[in-house]
């Protein structure tokens, strides 16, 4: 006798009942269908809590890298956990999908709420995370041991792995291209809750004889199915409560897309935008940022008319450089099309970057600033780089001197290169590594800085593809260029002339930094050891 209660047996006692072959040919499928089903949520499981994760604790390829391998890890001790259970295989399968169903759906909107009371939220993350894994552990050694009923061992564990590997692929790919850009966490658990309750459903209606106690879950599904249906019209606004006590102003926008978290908040007539709970400009004093990204390099530069922004979705940087007649064409490259979008058609935006990227001469290119350059067979007389710190391994490596290398490649002989580089209050070492790689790239290159007041002290290094200068010849330049007659709100020549200045135990730091490469990311460690708790 197998496992499966009192009702079911071997497959000899499947024969022996007499059931025909067509319900059990059904049982089979629905089976089969079950376990594709929570190959799918399994694997979206995985992704959401990652993804909560990287969003709520930063550092998506540490948070990635953590959350998944202890959810495997989970997963292994829900498979050894398996084997204790002996009897009513089909019933505790069914508890074990419901269970999983309202442990799904509750994770992110959860979660969300307990970050604003408790400091060390990813302690919880990491504890639902072992909660799921451990459940999903516990699918495939019941749906094997179910399984054994119709096929022989050999054909059981291929058809059993097969159609479990088969729903992660399905699941991996919804989620990616349809669940979080279009649900984003607030939902995409919800639909993985309701999955799982399928499953369960389908299942006790497929297997009623099998069912030991028909009433205990029965009261079970109504629990769980009251409970999604309170989540899901009330998951939207427990999230927007969460959110909005992370920030200080209130919230006016908020969209999930597979790269980013994007917020904007607003105070008075001032307006915030944050990617990830960073912020990154403030309509208060965003000029003191985007004029010294924009307007030195054009002082400098032999040529004005073909420039490439990599990042500035935002639209602001777009907006200093059409202030310059000469300019014919701007391609934009941001990886995210949601920003790009938002940048084109927010109100908010439009009115402070002027339309900007609704500009006829603007290309926006939604592509890996990476690739692109990599693939790009163009020349640009200006190439700025306005991408998020480097608070990543994968942000780390745009600032690395393969990077510039590659910039430089696609600069004219005089064009300029900049970046902004950091806080070097916040963060000397990080902002000194920058500064000292993209010199490692061939380049003279000059440091700058200046004081916004929503962000504190920040920097950005600006080079040359030139032959003849040294770094002193660029500042030179920099310092001759004429600034009076631009239209801006900030910079002027005393403004750039203090942007260059430096006080004591700054610049003198730079012999003891390290150059960030691809085989070395040492600007990620120099980031990372930074004072940003008092930022």
């Amino acid at each position: 006798m197998s496992d499966i209660g009192h009702t079911i047996g071997a497959r000899e006692a499947v024969a022996a009942s007499g059931e025909n072959e067509r319900i059990i040919r059904r049982k089979r499928r629905i089976l089969k269908a079950a376990i594709f089903a929570t190959g799918l949520a399994g694997i979206v499981a995985e992704y959401i809590m990652a993804t909560l994760a990287s969003y709520l604790l930063g550092n998506a390829v540490v948070q990635w890298t953590m959350t998944i391998s202890i959810m495997l890890f989970a997963m292994g001790l829900g498979s050894r956990i398996s084997k204790v259970i002996r009897h009513h295989l089909v019933d505790a399968f069914i508890v074990l999908e419901l269970a999983l169903s309202l442990l799904c759906a509750l994770s992110a909107t959860g979660i969300y709420l307990l970050s604003v009371y408790i400091e060390s939220i990813g302690f919880v993350i990491y504890l639902v995370a072992i909660s799921i894994g451990v459940l999903v552990g516990l699918e495939i050694p019941l749906a094997t041991r179910i399984n054994s009923l119709f096929e022989e061992l050999r054909l059981n564990i291929s058809s059993v792995m097969e159609k479990d590997y088969y729903g992660a692929l399905l699941g991996g790919l919804l989620f990616a291209f349809v669940a979080l850009p279009m649900l984003g966490l607030t939902y995409t658990p919800i639909i993985l809750g309701s999955v799982n309750f399928a499953v369960a459903a389908a299942l006790f209606v497929q297997y009623r004889q099998a069912v030991r106690f028909p009433r205990s879950l029965i009261a079970g599904f109504a629990v769980v199915l009251v409970l999604l249906t309170v989540l899901a019209l009330y998951a939207k606004p427990i999230v927007m409560f969460s959110e909005q006590k992370k920030y200080r102003d209130t919230i006016i926008f908020e969209q999930q897309t597979p790269y980013q978290k994007i917020v904007m908040t607003r105070w008075k007539d001032n307006y915030w935008l944050y990617l990830d709970g960073h912020e990154q400009f403030s309509t208060y004093d965003e000029a003191l940022y985007h004029e010294p990204l924009v307007h030195p390099a054009f002082a400098v530069s032999r040529r004005h008319e073909n420039i490439l922004l990599l990042g500035a979705g935002d639209g602001m940087a777009v907006r200093e450089i059409l202030k310059y007649p000469q300019v014919k064409s701007i391609t934009l490259v941001d990886i995210d099309p949601a920003m790009t979008e938002l940048a084109r058609t927010h109100p908010v935006l439009t009115r402070f970057n002027d339309n900007a990227l609704q500009d006829e001469r603007v290309r926006i290119v939604n592509s890996d600033a990476y690739v692109f350059l990599r693939e790009n067979s163009d020349l640009y007389d200006i190439i700025l780089i306005d991408l998020p710190d480097p608070r990543t391994i994968a942000l780390a490596r745009l600032y690395s001197k393969e990077f510039y290398t590659l910039c430089v490649k696609n600069l004219i002989e005089g064009g300029v290169l900049v970046t902004q580089a950091t806080s070097p209050f916040y963060s000397l070492e990080a902002y000194l590594s920058i500064l000292k790689t993209m010199r490692a790239a061939g380049i003279p290159a000059v440091p700058l800085h200046n004081n916004i007041p929503t962000m504190g002290e920040w920097g950005w290094v600006l080079g040359m593809n030139s032959r003849r200068l040294d770094d002193a010849g660029l500042k030179q330049r920099l310092i001759e260029a004429d600034y009076s007659e631009l239209d801006t709100r900030f910079l002027n020549d005393d403004a750039v002339l203090g942007m260059l200045q430096f006080g004591k135990g700054v610049l003198e730091r730079l012999d003891s930094v390290q150059v960030n490469d691809e085989f070395n990311l040492a600007l990620y460690r120099y980031y990372q050891a930074g004072s940003w708790d008092i930022y």
